[in-house]
């Protein structure tokens, strides 16, 4: 395995450090970075049946039948796949993606699709849009959200959340069609939506919010761990503090993860100058690879203050990157969730690609400096909440926001009810089982 380096992120005001420690090849002398070294179905299932064994996290503990009887490469990934032990559930979280489309994401910060996200996997009406993204075709066409949706491609809304069945959102290539029909106050209203590629917007949303008692706190939404979304971080904590800002509310609500060096720079804005060369996360690796074990670590902030308290909006689509800032925050400041549970992933990928395709298979497991992790189950809110999926983010008036902001003026959970935390936890578990159209779950070593 090819040694992560040393990563020094510098501006004017912040230098992370992150530390991994690494090795040269794997015991079949294939590099990280190398693929099948033939791209016939016969030697592309042989190399992965390799690569899985040697790299895999629970290597040994996973099947790994013949690859012969299968008649593709993905029928043979899925095989490969941990199929679970108690208390650690099935892998539902390793996939394969062209390589073409990971890169454009994850190293150009840009995808294609129409940019509109649904409660759809809630399986409930009225079926409402959650998200847009900000440059994407659907913000162009004048979608926001709030907007209750009563047809997608002349399907009715019912019949969709009945078949749960929400393929229609995510395009098959460049100029594919969407055709909504929104309840509009003047009755319904038809918005066409053609598809394209984007640049992604992963923190559309900074406000500072000045509470009852005069307390300023700085809100933030982070929809993507990207490096594309480092300087918006770092630009928005420097003014919250220059604004005079005491307070933190991290929105991660509909944030599926990504890097873990973008995860712990985040980590060091809020802890500031004070905890330099301590442990963020902890990786470890399937005992093949001892030497794979390493840490990344908190940069500073020169001369910034700790936010001693961070409240951080979660939801089930709260996964991977951003529960990894929830639980390393948690040694060096008070960390309250609010929302609900979290979609339990302590688990990440560091990617191989090969023919093509990039192969986000789990090869490690991240803990905090205290050695806490296995949130299998998703980390619990400490105030139960329900998303609405209808307000600004941010507005003081939205649900989940003017929860953060009862929280932080007296300090107790506003009056959820156990109908809300039962909510919560139902869709927390369904969610978990996978990604949503559009969306992007993982934490990837880099």
């Amino acid at each position: 395995m090819r040694p992560l380096p040393t990563k020094l992120f510098a501006s004017t005001s912040l230098a992370l450090l992150t530390v991994l420690a690494g090795c040269g090849g794997n015991d079949d002398g294939l590099p990280l970075n190398g693929g099948a070294p033939s791209c016939d179905l016969a030697t592309q299932k042989s190399w992965l049946r390799g690569y899985m064994a040697d790299w895999y996290y629970w290597s040994g503990s996973s099947p790994s039948p013949d690859p012969g009887p299968y008649a593709s490469v993905p029928d043979y990934f899925d095989v490969l796949l941990f199929t679970g032990a108690a208390p650690v559930p099935a892998d539902r979280w390793s996939y394969i993606e062209s390589s073409a489309s990971y890169n454009q994401f994850y190293g150009d910060g840009r995808t294609l699709g129409y940019g509109v996200s649904v409660n759809g996997l809630e399986l409930q009406l009225p079926l409402k849009v959650r998200y847009i993204e900000p440059l994407s075709p659907a913000a162009t066409a004048g979608l926001v959200r709030g907007d209750v949706i009563s047809s997608v491609n002349g399907r009715s809304a019912a019949e969709l959340v009945a078949a749960d069945d929400f393929s229609a959102l995510t395009p098959a290539q460049a100029g594919d069609v969407l055709t909504l029909v929104i309840d509009a106050p003047g009755g319904p209203k038809t918005v066409t939506v053609t598809a394209g590629t984007y640049a992604l917007t992963p923190v559309p949303v900074t406000r500072l919010l000045t509470l009852a008692n005069g307390t300023k706190a700085g809100y933030l939404v982070l929809k993507d761990f990207l490096t594309q979304a480092e300087d918006p971080l770092i630009d928005a904590l420097a003014q919250f503090r220059a604004a005079g800002a005491t307070e933190l509310i991290l929105d991660l609500r509909y944030n599926g993860g990504g890097r873990v060096s973008t995860a712990a720079l985040l980590a060091t804005l809020v802890t500031g100058s004070a905890r330099r060369d301590q442990v963020f996360a902890r990786l470890t690796f399937n005992a093949r690879h001892p030497n794979s074990n390493g840490a990344y670590l908190l940069g500073s902030v020169p001369g910034a203050a700790a936010f001693p308290r961070v409240v951080v909006l979660t939801g089930a689509r709260t996964c991977s990157a951003s529960e990894l800032v929830v639980n390393g925050l948690k040694p060096y400041a008070e960390v309250v969730t609010i929302g609900g549970t979290s979609c339990g992933k302590p688990v990440g990928f560091q990617p191989r690609a090969s023919c093509g395709n990039t192969y986000s298979a789990v090869n490690f497991e991240a803990t905090n400096a205290l050695g806490e992790g296995g949130f299998w189950n998703g980390i619990a809110a400490t105030c139960a909440g329900t998303d609405t999926f209808s307000g600004a983010l941010g507005d003081p008036a939205e649900s989940l926001t003017a929860a953060a902001v009862a929280y932080l003026r007296d300090g107790s959970c506003a009056v959820a009810g156990s109908a809300a935390k039962e909510r919560a936890a139902r869709w927390s578990k369904r969610l978990a089982a996978g990604a949503e159209p559009g969306d992007r779950r993982g934490m990837w070593a880099d």
